[in-house]
Order: C-alpha cells, then structure tokens, then sequence
C-alpha cells in the first residue's frame, strides 16, 4: 500500500528509548553490571540505542525509495532524512569503538560485533548532496521511463574499475526492464504473467508462441550465448573475485544445518524422484509449464485480482496471525522501475518492527497468490521478532528465512485448504505435482548456478539442457537462453540455492509442526501464537541450525522432502498435454 512519508519520522525520543537488554530481568541485568563494570554496560546501551536509530532510519530510507517516494507530504523531503541518518551514522563508529568488548559476556560480544559488521556493510553513508537531489537511490532497480542502455559491450564494462558490479547492475537493468515489456501481439505484459498464461494455455502453438515471446527476456541476460555474452562474463568475474574461496550457496547451507557435502546429492536424490513420479517422455518447455500448471488452470478462475489480497488476509488471520495488526505493508501495484523480483524488507524496527512486502501483480490467480502468502511469510516471521536491536534482523541463514516463508504458501496445493478457501479442489497427486513442479525448477536452477560456478568456461545453454533433459524430462533447446529468466541469477548469485536448500527445511519444519501441534491447511487460530516463539523470534540472537535443530528435535535431512514428493506415486493416470 502506498504511505508517505509522515510515517518515516520517528520521534528521537523511540529511538534513543531502545534498551539494549529489553528482556533481561533485573536481577541478571545487575549481576552483569557487577561482573563486567558499570562503563562498559553503559557504553555498550548508548552504542546499541544510537544503532537502533540509525537502523531504523536507513530502513525508512529504504523503503521510501522502493516504493517511488521522492518528496514528503508537507512534512520533510527524503533528502532531510537522509541528513538526519548521515548525522546519526556519523557518531556510531565512535560509540562502537567505545566499548571493551574483551570484558563482554558472549552474548554483548556476539551484539557488538553484529553491530560493527552492519555499520560497514550495510549502514553505509548517504551523502546526500541537499535538497535538489531526488533522494538517496537505494531499490535495486531505478525508476525509469524509457528502456536503459542495452547495446553496451560486456567486454568493455568487465575491463573497468568495479567491473563485477559494474556489469550486474547493467545487466540487471536491462533484465527489469525487458521482463516488464514483453510484447506478445498488441499487448505488453511481464514475465509472470506470460508463465501463468502458458499454463492456462489449451492450445500448444499458442504454448510456444507465449514461451517465444520471453526471448528478450534472455537476451537481456545472455545475448546469444557467446563466450563474451553479459552472463558468461558476469559469472567469470564473479568466480575470479571470489579467488578459490567456499561460496556462499556452502556458508548457508551449513548456517541452515545442512551438511554442505550433502547437498548436492539430496538435491539430485530430489530431482531423481520427480523423475522417477512422471513420464518418461520428454515435453517442450512451454509444454511443461501447461503440465505441471493444472492446478493453478482449475481453481485459479476462483482468484481474481481484486480478491487477492483480501484472501491473502484471510488465510493468515485464520492462523492468528492479523496482517494489519502487524503492520504489515504492500505495495502490489506494477509502476515503471520497479524491482522486478518480489521481496520483503523492513520498513522500521523501532519500536516495533515494520514489515514491507514488494511484488507485482497485473492478474490474480493460484501462483500469483501463492507468491503473495509466501512473502506475507516472511513479513509475519520478522513481525514476531522478539530480541535486543543488535539481533532484530533477519536470520543468519537466508535458506530458514526461505523455509519459514512456504510454512503457509505451500498449502495452496493441499486439497484441505483448496476446500475451505476456494469451494473446490484437485486430486492429492495433481496438487502434488503443481507444488513440486516450481520446487525441481529451483532445485535445477540452484545446480546450474553451482556447475556454473565450478566451470565458468561452460556453456550455460547446455549446463541447463542436460539439467532438464535428464531430471525433468524437458525436451533439449540448446539454442534457446530458457534459464535465463530469474532475476537472482544475476542480482544475488547463489541466492537460488536459499530456495532449494528452503526446500529440504520447509518439508521438515512443516511435517514437525504437524507432529507437535496438528495439522493446519484449513486453519487453527492457535498456530500463529505457537509457531513465533519457537521458530520466528530469535532475528541473530541464535544461529538458524541451533534453532532449526531444536525446533526437529535432531538434525536436518531430506527424509520429509522426499517422503512427501513419491506421495505423487508413479504417473499413470495425467491427462495428455493437448497438443
């Protein structure tokens, strides 16, 4: 929803107000006071109140900028706040700086350090010049009228200073765009949906024709495939950065509780197992969209577009869990230079946290609300948060954050919950099959970026043709860039494997909630209030893989994933794809 920017202000009095140890008991506050030294207790609440500030206002800032806020409403320009942050961050350093952490408890000393790493990684200083400048540009994506420069030469960007950033964000730029502008006949539509239309799509010409339109969508990202294509520079410079160090896709995995030797195998052991639940027969691409797309075709009539966000509100009330009563945000509407991938960010921690959820949607229907409940995931879990400012972020795994999110949007295929929220449903294998359809496209994205990663002289079209071919049972187009229509690939390399590693914790985590607490597809008010403590609230108080361990009561495996996928059973009774 939009808002303006009365609700960017907040009193000096909130932020300066924030406890550093809000739910300490007196008495442990005191014996801590005693041990470590009335000083540094002191120091490190100044330090901590001044970060909550500066936080909360670089979250605004944020915000106001993704949602196309350039001036206030009669009250400040973006520029004014952006001196008041600048003029916060610029003593933080100092009280930081101020603290002994040698005579911290482990605890301040884990907050301190948090502290000192978002203050240089991600509390950097506006430098907003004064009141002509249109306000800090901080979305990924620029709001813009007009296409961006797409004719550039990758060779000439990757050979400058900042090359590898230099290039993601051009690429990027040109990905936004071109997503949001497919010309399909006398129509513009965007990338999402266009693969909604193919799924709802009868007739198979007409299939391919949808599927073909998306072609500058691929260009935009890999031209034509060359060794000097955007992408294949992108991933050269990125793995010569990384300099033989673990990547990113391995830290998280481990953060999550996953073994990184074992990922690999499970996500093939997953793949296998789709491939093992369908037809051994290849299908064209824009075919297996429409196949694994028969859900969303039967009850996505039931989902309009005015009805969205109202079910979307439904659902979760129906859990406990009041969207409006969390404060959550939306702004769902499309609008020129907005990020093209959907996401969930805070709008403000202080006092309370803030959530904002992005997303575009043009259509209602089953996918595009399904995307919806899982962001209104991840703004229900950083809602309940409930920790001291230097942990009130999200977790340190990126997978769990991913994982959390499907608690709720993976039951739109469950017959349970189609009955109660749409009057209708599908057969269990069916629902099955349009749940895991996205899920093996993830998986398979995840072990292309990782092959490409290892390899960056390979060619991508044919890395992505042996993926699909082999798991999915997708007919081979070398010749055509398919892969290359997910905005992360380019903007947040390794980020897909969040979404497959998800995968494995969300299976999990919903078969133990089940377990302890029952079942919840059709609803249980109690959920929301049983859920948040055990695995929302902790921010970077606790690592992810001590809260995911002990909320499974053991470690993590890809025993529930799998157990539920071969729920589909062997595929003898689809109907055949029209052709």
């Amino acid at each position: 929803m939009p808002t303006t920017l009365c609700s960017f202000l907040p009193a000096l009095a909130l932020l300066v107000a924030c406890s550093a140890r809000p739910g300490l008991p007196a008495p442990e506050r005191a014996a801590e006071t005693a041990s470590v030294g009335t000083d540094t207790v002191t120091a490190l609440a100044a330090a901590e109140s001044s970060y909550a500030g500066v936080r909360d206002l670089r979250d605004r800032l944020d915000v106001a900028s993704s949602a196309g806020e350039r001036v206030g409403t009669g009250r400040a320009t973006l520029d004014t706040i952006a001196k008041r942050y600048d003029s916060l961050r610029a003593g933080l350093p100092r009280l930081l700086a101020a603290v002994a952490s040698g005579a911290l408890s482990k605890e301040d000393a884990r907050a301190l350090r948090l502290m000192r790493r978002a203050l240089a990684r991600d509390l950097g200083p506006m430098g907003v010049p004064g009141a002509a400048s249109p306000g800090p540009a901080v979305a990924a994506m620029p709001a813009v009228q007009r296409p961006p420069d797409c004719g550039y030469d990758p060779r000439s960007i990757a050979a400058v200073q900042n090359a590898l950033d230099s290039l993601r964000s051009r690429i990027y730029a040109c990905y936004g765009w071109a997503q949001s502008h497919v010309a399909v006949g006398s129509d513009t539509l965007d990338r999402l949906s266009i693969l909604g239309a193919i799924g709802r799509t009868g007739d198979a010409t007409r299939r391919r024709e949808l599927f073909l339109a998306l072609a500058p969508v691929w260009r935009s990202v890999n031209a034509g495939n060359a060794a000097a294509s955007p992408y294949r520079r992108l991933i050269a410079l990125e793995v010569r950065a990384r300099a033989g160090a673990e990547p990113p896709s391995a830290a998280q995995a481990r953060a999550s509780g996953v073994p990184p030797d074992s990922l690999e195998r499970w996500l093939l052991a997953v793949l296998e197992t789709w491939r093992n639940s369908n037809p051994d027969t290849l299908v064209e691409p824009w075919d297996w969209y429409y196949r694994t797309g028969s859900t969303s075709r039967l009850l996505g009539p039931r989902i309009p577009r005015e009805r969205l966000t109202a079910l979307n509100d439904r659902v979760w009330g129906a859990l406990g869990a009041d969207v409006r009563a969390l404060g959550v945000h939306y702004d769902l509407d499309p609008r020129e230079g907005k990020d093209p991938v959907a996401f969930t960010t805070f709008g403000g921690r202080t006092p309370a946290i803030e959530p904002w959820v992005f997303a575009t949607y043009r259509t209602g229907g089953l996918d595009n609300l399904n995307e919806l409940l899982h962001e209104t995931g991840h703004a229900a879990h950083i809602a309940a948060i409930r920790t001291r400012p230097a942990f009130r972020d999200w977790p340190d795994s990126d997978p769990f954050s991913e994982a959390v999110a499907d608690v709720v949007a993976l039951d739109v295929y469950d017959p349970a919950w189609q009955l109660r929220w749409l009057g209708d449903s599908v057969p269990v294998a069916e629902g099955l099959r349009s749940r895991y359809g996205g899920i093996v496209l993830d998986v398979a994205w995840a072990l292309f970026e990782t092959r490409m990663l290892r390899d960056p002289q390979a060619d991508p079209n044919a890395v992505w043709t042996a993926l699909t071919r082999d798991y999915l049972r997708i007919r081979p187009h070398p010749e055509l860039s398919w892969w290359a229509m997910r905005g992360q690939l380019v903007n947040a390399p390794g980020y897909m494997m969040n979404y497959a590693v998800g995968s494995i914790l969300i299976a999990a985590i919903r078969a133990r909630i089940r377990e302890l607490h029952g079942p919840f597809a059709a609803g249980d008010s109690t959920w929301y209030a049983w859920v948040a403590p055990r695995l929302y609230r902790f921010g970077l108080e606790r690592p992810s893989s001590e809260v995911i361990e002990a909320f499974l009561g053991g470690p993590v495996s890809a025993d529930a994933l799998l157990t539920d996928m071969r729920r589909m059973g062997p595929d003898t009774k689809s109907a055949p794809v029209p052709p």
